[in-house]
């Protein structure tokens, strides 16, 4: 029952938004929050289901952000037939042979040999992947940089970028995992806080890439864009019949329409999630978490299972990034910050429940809910308390500052929480 009030106060509050203000603003509110539980979700696995600490989940988001940008966009035919595209590709095989062949050597050698043989295979390896790779990227970026400047993509659904998100993501981990999950957990944060970070570097600087900072725009939607719908004949009749304005009607079908598509994927991800937590595996990682030494005295190999949930987990991240990136048709890399994308989803789990499914959708959506609000409802007690005061400095000061009302919003709602309910609002069970 407590669950199921929750849940209709949160619905209740978004209602209400699109009742007292507007349908487009409270059907945004609604797409953005199923993404944030399906991200709450991923995080949840990893902290609730196994205790890992992860503080990158920002590079997740956007290494999944990438895939819509490399699976759906057409390819930039000219750099690919100028041998640009290729050579870069080329050189890619060619930086992870060159790493390949390094942890060959790494195992199969001993000694001042394994030391010279590295030695020579990095440094070797490095400025050869460099002659490859330099003068194709100069080609990419130098062909029309206003409109293009990077190798575009494969020209497919844009549906199938999710699931590639996803394995973006999956693939990231794996080699974080690999390095870092043996060790004390705090080595997992500094891993996944390091690689957060690089790869947000990395997409902002390759302009081949993802065009970097200029930004990939008109990124295909699997929804009908509204200027197509206020062109047929038949949906200007569907409105005209409802009473509604063409251009209100148009967006908010298109905001109804990606709700279905992000509730589909959230229910299938919670579906997935429960019957993972309830069955035998579920039991096992839960057994990890509390006690790890009792685990890997009954023959539980602790390490594989971290790296298995965590692969899982930040795949479901990567998904919920290139979920972002359809719903606004554009890659910015500028915006992929870590208290939007790491703070707030972490945020998200602890106040919904950590280890509870059901209570990470609950904190996805309602913290949401307040970052979106918090700041016009601080804008106007601004206001409401400088209305009397004359102009000057303390004014000015005091209306400013409403712009810092959502981190101070966060902040108390993560204290009231962590005091009154330190397990959630949901706990687990």
């Amino acid at each position: 029952m407590r669950t199921i009030l929750l849940f209709a106060f949160v619905a209740a509050l978004i209602v209400m938004e699109g009742m007292t203000a507007s349908w487009n603003t409270a059907l945004g509110i609604l797409n953005m929050g199923l993404i944030s539980a399906i991200l709450a979700l991923g995080v949840n696995m990893q902290w609730g289901y196994a205790g890992l600490f992860n503080v990158g989940v920002v590079g997740f988001v956007a290494l999944g952000g990438l895939a819509p940008v490399l699976v759906s966009l057409p390819p930039v035919r000219e750099v690919w037939t100028l041998g640009g595209g290729f050579r870069i590709l080329f050189a890619l095989l060619v930086g992870a042979a060159v790493i390949g062949l390094a942890i060959l050597l790494n195992k199969r050698l001993s000694g001042r040999r394994r030391l010279v043989a590295l030695m020579v295979t990095l440094i070797g390896g490095f400025f050869l992947y460099r002659a490859i790779f330099d003068p194709a990227v100069e080609v990419v970026e130098s062909f029309r940089p206003a409109t293009y400047s990077n190798i575009g993509g494969l020209g497919l659904p844009v549906l199938l970028a999710w699931p590639v998100g996803g394995l973006f993501a999956a693939g990231a981990a794996w080699v974080i995992g690999k390095t870092a999950l043996g060790l004390r957990s705090d080595y997992l944060a500094i891993a996944t806080l390091g690689i957060g970070e690089i790869i947000i570097a990395v997409m902002k600087n390759e302009d081949w890439l993802a065009r970097g900072v200029k930004n990939v725009t008109a990124i295909p939607r699997p929804v009908p864009y509204e200027i197509d719908l206020q062109q047929s004949a038949a949906f200007l009749d569907w409105a005209r019949g409802m009473g509604l304005d063409p251009v209100t009607a148009s967006t908010i079908v298109v905001k109804l329409l990606y709700a279905g598509l992000f509730a589909v994927i959230l229910l299938a991800l919670i579906w997935a999630s429960e019957m993972a937590l309830k069955s035998p595996w579920g039991r096992m990682m839960r057994a990890i978490r509390d006690n790890e030494e009792a685990a890997e005295a009954m023959g539980k190999d602790v390490t594989r299972r971290h790296l298995q949930i965590f692969i899982l987990g930040s795949a479901v991240c990567g998904l919920a990034g290139a979920m972002i990136v359809t719903l606004d048709s554009q890659l910015t890399p500028g915006t992929y910050n870590p208290l939007r994308f790491t703070f707030l989803i972490w945020v998200m789990v602890i106040v919904g429940g950590s280890g509870n499914n059901w209570g990470a959708v609950l904190g996805g959506f309602l913290i949401w809910f307040l970052w979106i609000k918090v700041e016009p409802w601080g804008n106007a007690l601004m206001d409401f308390i400088t209305v009397g005061m004359a102009d000057g400095a303390l004014k000015t000061h005091l209306q400013d500052s409403a712009a810092h009302m959502r981190l101070l919003t966060m902040g108390l709602v993560l204290l009231l929480v962590l005091r009154f309910s330190p397990r959630g609002l949901i706990p687990e069970r």
